[in-house]
C-alpha cells in the first residue's frame, strides 16, 4: 500500500530542496497540508496535483 501522506523531511528529499525551504513552502497560503498537533503532513495526492498546477504556470 502506498503512503497517503509524507512528512516535510520527505517532501524536501522528494523535491531536492533544503529542509528550511520545504518548511517555507508548506507555510505558503494554499499549499496542501494536514496539521496533527505540531506535525505537518502533506497528502501525496494533493502534492501531485499541486506539482502539476505549478508546472503549468
Amino acid at each position: 500500500m502506498d503512503k497517503t501522506t509524507m512528512s516535510v523531511q520527505e517532501l524536501a528529499s522528494e523535491m531536492g530542496i533544503s529542509l528550511p525551504k520545504a518548511y517555507q513552502l508548506v507555510k505558503e497560503p494554499g499549499y496542501p497540508t494536514i496539521r496533527v498537533g505540531t506535525r505537518i503532513l502533506i497528502p501525496t495526492e494533493a502534492y501531485k496535483e499541486w506539482l502539476l498546477r505549478s508546472s503549468v504556470k
